[in-house]
């Protein structure tokens, strides 16, 4: 079995060891087993370690029973000597965000009584799930002191107590356990079972970060940053909230009073711009000649509502059917009416004749059609 340094010191980042086996493992890569490695599988919501071993490069890391396979690109062989290194930036933010995960939870189960019963590292942020409801005000509560808990600098242990402390041991566990339990202590802060590896002390995680949380399944999902990831983050959108001000002029602490005034003057600024199209609109068909036969008018860039309001209007112009149109070739939103013909039942044929989908009621049918602008025309002549 591969003896698993990342369990005796997980700042260790590469070890030279050799290659037991090598076995494909399916899409071109390669399942390898060391003697010794510092990669750990992924477990616990951590996901596994990457790196390189040798030339190699490791995308993934998986358990399978008490072994520990390393997923490469390419093959090694077996009885080589090699040196396996990990990606440990990758490995210090993972451990960064769980220890992060480790002192929220521990709070949220404190102060509210609620438990973590889902978890995931993913490549955003962190998902915590808990079993019952968190406002914004309680999550602030939790997010103040988790940073308290990193300005301390508390420890953190892992531990393997006997059966006998286990049974006086308060701790978090998302499932039942059996066999040797692992602890992982934030000193005052969290006692959990985890199988992860993680940081020495609190302050090596950096800021935790609460960004958002969701109801979901009867409790709440929380989004989480902490450390290197979080500064990231507050980078990424300090960054995008910068430019947004120099472009609306405005002190960066005021920026959503300025969007909210663009908004405003958007928002009066599209109803103005409704109301004059309707106007053109209403000219437009008062300037349409009378006529017993079809109708068929296209108009650029009119809504669905607006295509239709235009459709009744210029109804009342002809005594066959009037069909409007718009958009462009291959891509047509339409609306037929009529007073005097059955749409309803004529709407298979129509939709043949202009590669159409649609229908609706005897008086008007309503739809979108994949044919040109002269084959549109020609249709509603022929009807």
């Amino acid at each position: 079995m591969t003896r698993k340094l990342y369990y005796e010191d997980s700042y260790a980042d590469r070890v030279s060891t050799e290659v037991i086996s090598c076995e494909p493992y399916g899409d071109g890569k390669f399942a390898v087993i060391l003697k010794e490695t510092v990669f750990f599988p992924e477990g616990g919501g951590q996901p596994g370690d990457t790196g390189h071993i040798g030339d190699a490069r490791v995308v993934d890391t998986q358990e399978s029973g008490d072994e520990v396979l390393h997923i490469t690109e390419a093959p090694l062989k077996a009885g080589d000597k090699v040196d396996a290194v990990i990606d440990f930036t990758r490995r210090l933010r993972l451990m960064q965000n769980h220890g992060g995960e480790h002192i929220v939870s521990g709070i949220v189960n404190r102060r509210y009584g609620l438990n973590n019963v889902g978890f995931h590292m993913g490549s955003e942020d962190i998902t915590i799930d808990y079993d019952g409801f968190l406002d914004r005000d309680a999550l602030r509560t939790v997010e103040y002191e988790a940073n308290l808990a990193v300005i301390k600098n508390m420890r953190i242990t892992a531990t393997y107590p006997s059966d006998e402390e286990l049974l006086t041991l308060h701790y978090r566990s998302k499932k039942v356990l059996t066999g040797k339990i692992r602890i992982v202590t934030v000193e005052g802060f969290d006692v959990c079972a985890c199988c992860a590896p993680h940081l020495s002390h609190t302050g090596e995680i950096g800021i935790i970060k609460i960004l958002d949380s969701v109801k979901y399944k009867g409790g709440v999902r929380v989004h989480l940053q902490c450390g290197l990831d979080a500064l990231d983050d507050y980078n990424a959108k300090y960054e995008a909230v910068r430019s947004i001000a120099t472009r609306l002029s405005s002190p960066q602490g005021k920026v959503d009073a300025a969007v909210l005034h663009l908004e405003e003057e958007f928002a009066a600024c599209r109803a103005r711009c409704a109301r004059l199209r309707d106007e053109l609109l209403a000219l437009k068909v008062e300037s349409i000649e009378p006529t017993d036969g079809n109708l068929c008018l296209f108009e650029p860039d009119l809504g669905t509502d607006e295509l239709m309001r235009f459709a009744i209007a210029a109804a009342e112009k002809c005594g066959g059917i009037c069909a409007a149109f718009s958009g462009e070739d291959m891509n047509y939103r339409y609306c037929m009416v009529s007073r005097t013909r059955d749409l309803r039942s004529m709407s298979r044929d129509i939709n043949a004749l202009i590669c159409g989908k649609g229908g609706g009621s005897a008086e008007m049918i309503r739809g979108t059609a994949a044919c040109d602008r002269d084959t549109f025309a020609d249709c509603i002549r022929k009807i």
